[in-house]
């Protein structure tokens, strides 16, 4: 079984930087993508950047400019490289990785536990 496990949030000023990461056990070979999502209270979960099977790069509009993913095969890693904070960022963050799903579309559906990003002053 795929576990996700994350680390790296916590507390930070606008205009702050934190990276975050998240490790990753068993067999993904089967996957289509590994992403970083948020979900801030009351607001529905967003995908903000997916590194895809073929180590391309998509981010959200919100994040693009700020936000850079990566992942360390080596180290079975990925990364959530976030500059430029603004409260808006506040939210729970989420890894992830993507199967295709009968629609042909890839969908997450292993997720980590999450991590509280909080950005205030």
């Amino acid at each position: 079984q795929v576990q996700l496990m994350e680390s790296g949030g916590g507390p930070v000023q606008p205009g702050g930087s934190l990276k975050l990461s998240c490790t990753v056990s068993g067999d993904i070979s089967s996957s289509c993508a590994m992403g970083w999502h948020r979900q801030a209270p009351g607001k529905q979960r967003t995908v903000i950047a997916t590194l895809n099977s073929e180590a391309d790069t998509l981010y959200s509009d919100s994040v693009k400019g700020r936000f850079t993913i990566s992942g360390d095969n080596a180290k079975k890693t990925l990364y959530l490289q976030m500059d430029r904070l603004k409260t808006e960022d506040t939210a729970v963050y989420y890894c992830a990785i993507g199967h295709w799903d009968e629609y042909d579309r890839c969908k997450y559906d292993i997720w980590g536990q999450g991590t509280q990003v909080t950005v205030s002053s």
